[in-house]
């Protein structure tokens, strides 16, 4: 089978490349960097071409409100278009937990136009929301520190692996098309100041957390649903711990 993979040498996609590989799939990595511009249309055409499946992990470069919405829904109607000429039998595109609850973030409301550009396209579609990477926790560390403390809402979250977000993906790929949404995240969820605390901690970063249920989110308010699934999602194995182990610490 040929799978193209949107967004194929990031954090996400390189590693999907290499598990649908690994399966024995032809996979064509498309980026930029390999010729293929799902914002511009460059390289479209020729790497769809004989492609079923498209997994679309790709993310704006810059998360200004403007700029995050020209990106999803531009680079979105391109590669729809696209699929539909090269008679594409399944598109999947990576999303986030959460999207419709955080409506106030710019980044949200791009996300949100994104997928209801697949919606509305007649390409078999599943939309796979997974909850915020491990990789992204010292982001939101640094988005609450004020001087030497870390301030963070006691929100429950339910963080993810990288490496079990590709792994999810690389098995949709060669499912049928839901035509709706499938939720995955981590094993376990826990309040964001203890993740956070947690993180810091293992990493032997001194700031302090301090535990602050008005603090904010990337600037949007969260509270025990924003950012953890419904039910029955799909769980990835790799605990906080254990990622903190290994790749945590070279971050």
């Amino acid at each position: 089978m040929k799978i193209v993979v949107i967004g194929g040498s990031g954090l996400i996609g390189s590693k999907l490349v290499q598990k649908l590989r690994q399966k024995g799939h032809e996979v064509v990595a498309a980026s930029p960097s390999t010729g293929v511009n799902a914002l511009t249309g460059e390289g479209l055409a020729e790497a769809l071409r004989g492609a079923q499946v498209v997994v679309d992990v790709a993310n704006s470069p810059s998360f200004e409100d403007t700029a995050v919405m020209n990106f999803f829904e531009t680079s979105g109607r391109n590669l729809m278009a696209a699929e539909q000429v090269a008679g594409v039998e399944h598109h999947i595109a990576l999303s986030v937990v959460g999207t419709e609850r955080l409506l106030a973030s710019g980044y949200f409301r791009a996300k949100m136009a994104q997928e209801k550009l697949i919606e509305a396209s007649p390409i078999p579609y599943t939309i796979v929301r997974a909850t915020q990477f491990f990789e992204f926790v010292a982001s939101i560390a640094q988005s609450g520190t004020e001087g030497d403390t870390v301030r963070m809402p006691p929100s429950l979250i339910q963080p993810m692996a990288s490496e079990d977000v590709a792994q999810a993906l690389s098995e949709i790929a060669l499912e049928p098309p839901v035509g709706g949404r499938v939720e995955i995240a981590g094993p376990v969820a826990l309040g964001m100041d203890k993740l956070i605390d947690q993180f810091l901690r293992g990493t032997g970063d001194t700031r302090r957390v301090v535990t602050d249920p008005k603090a904010l989110y990337f600037g949007t308010p969260v509270d025990d649903r924003s950012l953890t699934p419904g039910k029955n999602p799909r769980l990835g194995t790799t605990s906080f711990a254990q990622w903190l182990e290994t790749a945590g610490k070279k971050q």
